[in-house]
Order: C-alpha cells, then sequence, then structure tokens
C-alpha cells in the first residue's frame, strides 16, 4: 500500500523526470509519482550558488528488472570510479542538501515545533531518545555512513549502513536515496562511513550497483522504500574489510511483534533544520504500526532530512554499537513531525540482499 506523498516530509524527492547525459534510463519515461513533484517543480529551484556541475559520466546502460529487483548500474570502471570521486569535492560535499529539502519549500512545511535534544548536553545511551548525537561509540559509528548523490542535477545526502555480506560490500539504505520512486536514478553515488563532522576517517566508496524492489520503482510504494547498494573497493579494500558490518534481518516484523511494539535504535545524519548534518544521531523507542495506509512502522523521533536511509536496529548492544538492522529510516508524515516510519524488512528486501551479494 502507498501512503499520501502528499503529507509525506522524508521521503522520496519525486522528479518527474530522467535527467540524461550518462545515467541509465527506461525504455520510456514514467509519469510523475506524486502530487509532490508538482508542487516541486512548480515552485522549488535551487539557487544557481548550489546547482552542480556537470555530474560524472556513468555507464549508459538500461536499468533492468530480474527475478524481482530493479538495478542500476553505477561507476563499473576504474575511470567512472575516479570521476565520481572527483565530483564530490569538499565544496560539493559542504552545499549538498538532504534529499527532501526540496519537498518541505515545496509544500510550505513549517519547521518543528518540538526542537530536538540534540541542542543539550550529550548523554549516555537511552532506550527512548529523540534525536540525541551518538557519544557512545562502538561499531555502530564505524558502519553507518553519510551519502552523497546526485538526483535530477542536484545534489543530495543520505544515511546508510555496512550489512553482513559474501561480497564484502554491500549496504542498505532507503529506496528514495537510490532511485526517486518512479523517477530518477542516483548519479556520482559515495559512501563515507564512519563520516564524523566534515571528515571521512575510513576513506569514499563508489556505488557499482542500486537495486530496489519493483513495488518502489514502479509505484513508489512506501512499504518498500529499501534499497541494496553494492559498492566498488577503496584502494583494493571492500567497506566491510575496513569498518566491519551489521547484521540484516527478514523475520522480524511478525505480526505479533507489530502489535507488541519492538525496542529499536535509529541511527543516521540529519541535516535539514535545527541539525546540520556532521554528527551521528539516534533515536530509540518502541514502534507503533502505521495507520496511514502503509505497513510501516513508526518510533518518536524528531531528526530530519538526511537521516533517510539510516539503519534501524531491533537488536541492538549499546556497549558494543552492534545490532540486527531490521529497517531503515524512510518517512515522516508533515502532520506529525515528531515520528519517523520504516518499512519492513521482509522478504521483498532478502531478494535484493541476495541478489547483491552475489555482486
Amino acid at each position: 500500500m502507498t501512503s499520501s506523498t502528499a503529507r509525506r516530509i522524508l521521503a522520496p524527492l519525486a522528479a518527474a523526470a530522467v535527467a540524461l547525459g550518462g545515467l541509465a534510463v527506461f525504455d520510456h519515461l514514467p509519469a510523475p509519482a506524486s502530487a509532490v513533484t508538482q508542487a516541486i517543480h512548480a515552485s522549488a529551484v535551487l539557487p544557481d550558488s548550489l546547482a552542480p556541475a556537470q555530474p560524472a559520466q556513468q555507464s549508459r546502460v538500461t536499468a533492468t528488472r530480474t527475478d524481482g529487483v530493479v538495478h542500476q548500474t553505477g561507476a563499473v570502471t576504474n575511470e567512472q570510479n575516479a570521476a565520481v570521486l572527483d565530483y564530490w569535492t569538499s565544496e560539493r560535499m559542504a552545499a549538498a542538501q538532504p534529499i527532501s529539502s526540496l519537498v518541505d519549500s515545496a509544500l510550505g512545511l513549517a519547521e518543528p515545533l518540538q526542537q530536538p535534544s540534540a541542542e543539550v548536553e550529550p548523554q549516555a545511551a537511552r532506550p527512548d531518545s529523540d534525536g540525541e548525537r551518538w557519544n557512545d561509540g562502538g561499531l555502530v559509528t564505524e558502519t553507518t555512513g553519510k551519502v552523497y548523490l546526485t538526483m535530477d542535477g542536484r545534489d543530495f545526502t543520505c544515511s546508510a549502513s555496512v550489512v553482513d555480506s559474501a561480497n564484502s560490500s554491500t549496504l542498505v539504505t532507503a529506496g528514495h536515496c537510490a532511485k526517486d520512486g518512479k523517477g530518477s536514478w542516483a548519479r556520482n553515488w559515495t559512501f563515507v562511513p564512519g563520516y564524523d563532522d566534515g571528515e571521512s576517517p575510513h576513506g569514499k566508496f563508489t556505488a557499482r550497483d542500486l537495486m530496489v524492489a519493483p513495488q518502489w520503482s514502479n509505484n513508489a510504494d512506501d512499504s518498500y522504500d529499501f534499497a541494496m547498494v553494492v559498492l566498488n573497493k577503496d584502494g583494493g579494500t571492500a567497506v566491510q574489510e575496513r569498518v566491519g558490518a551489521q547484521r540484516l534481518a527478514f523475520d522480524t516484523w511478525t505480526e505479533q511483534q507489530v502489535r507488541d511494539g519492538v525496542q529499536v535504535y535509529t541511527f543516521g545524519y540529519p541535516a535539514a533544520s535545527p541539525y546540520d548534518g556532521r554528527d551521528l544521531h539516534y533515536c530509540s523507542g518502541r514502534t507503533v504500526p502505521d495507520t496511514g495506509g502503509t505497513t510501516a512502522n513508526g518510533v518518536r523521533c524528531t531528526m530530519t532530512q538526511g537521516s533517510s536511509g539510516g539503519p534501524w536496529f531491533s537488536d541492538f548492544d549499546t556497549a558494543s554499537g552492534k545490532g540486527t538492522i531490521s529497517s531503515v529510516v524512510s518517512f515522516k508524515y508533515a502532520d506529525d513531525r515528531n515520528t519517523q516510519y520504516g518499512p519492513r524488512l521482509g522478504a521483498e528486501a532478502k531478494r535484493l540482499f541476495e541478489h547483491a551479494s552475489q555482486l
């Protein structure tokens, strides 16, 4: 089921057309994904000073669908990989916007009424955080990272996490951080694990393949707003070999668990005001099922755009920073800015993961 995109504020940008110039395209362009598309293209344009230069060239192959997987090739040659890395200068990285920032301006949404606790003195990890900065270290600070991407000629940020896989190069993130619903695929996709206040302590990894479920690609269905991304190596080293990985589960959301609620910890790099995208933040609490038309689950959280794609842990040890990822940061509703929703990782996500792990 698909929620009302007129009410969503985290996902997705919902662009109307695929920008050419090296991006792999469908045989024909789909119709705009939602009413948000019309609002954005009617009134929201980035200032010239923030408009990126010509994005790095990538392979010109047609996006394909195989066994429930829709995928797009990224940087597959050494030259393409180098071009993407060169594209992300420090100036472009600093100017990149959280991926749904244009949605807020197009719909005229106000800032959250409640300021996040990120503005107060940092505290030790607790099970009921509404968006504090993560200060307890552990594996999560290395496996979670900031994503930089170009969509329809504009540069954006998201979040993602390294997951344990056979190829040691697979990430999980939000579908709208890889493909704009029925619209464009992302380009120049680059992951910075352990991003910390402008620093890239573990290097930068470009994407060689991005995968979403058909339900997301065809219908922008929020219940399937997840993606798997396979990375290139950095200096001959796979991302999992450098920073480790988190477990991924596809059986968390049983009917009983959905009814009872699941204690989760969610992480990301919120970049829309009052956050600035420079530090890892987290929310924690028990989930509630979405009543707005999706099978997603929600948790109290004030994190803003930029946290999209960050991991939801259903089994998280605050001491070690290790856990089991069962969802990702997906969307909020405009009339409830303090609840963050994540899709259930189930059979469809497992299919994507198994396909990604073989690449």
